[in-house]
């Protein structure tokens, strides 16, 4: 059964965000090593219960705090995804070395991501 796995934070100023949720929850972020602008954010030990996530710069207007569901095929689900009355609001694109993600809205307008896992992405 596809699981919450990751959430994203959008921020128009990511260093501003960082410091706050460094601050208040006390939350260890660091810059990633990938081909972008992305920080990687752990919030707990890995025996508590809850997820990590990222936060990045926001590029839409839609982009807010966003859950992130591991599904096995993003192009499955993204069909699944429209013909139950949502919509696909970011194509399947490569995350390199992490696998395909694509935004979508539910049928209450709520965005979420769908992401296939597959470290040969390009």
């Amino acid at each position: 059964m596809p699981r919450v796995i990751h959430f994203d934070i959008s921020a128009d100023e990511p260093e501003r965000a960082i410091r706050f949720y460094r601050d208040v929850f006390g939350w260890r972020i660091e810059k990633w090593t990938g081909p972008f602008d992305y920080w990687l954010i752990k919030t707990g030990e890995p025996n508590q219960p809850g997820i990590d996530g990222g936060l990045a710069r926001r590029e839409h207007p839609w982009e807010s705090i966003t859950n992130i569901i591991d599904v096995t095929s993003v192009d499955e689900i993204a069909a699944k995804i429209v013909a139950n009355g949502g919509r696909i609001i970011q194509p399947r694109h490569a995350i390199p070395g992490v696998g395909y993600l694509a935004a979508c809205q539910d049928t209450e307008g709520n965005v979420f991501g769908i992401m296939q896992m597959d470290e040969s992405a390009t």
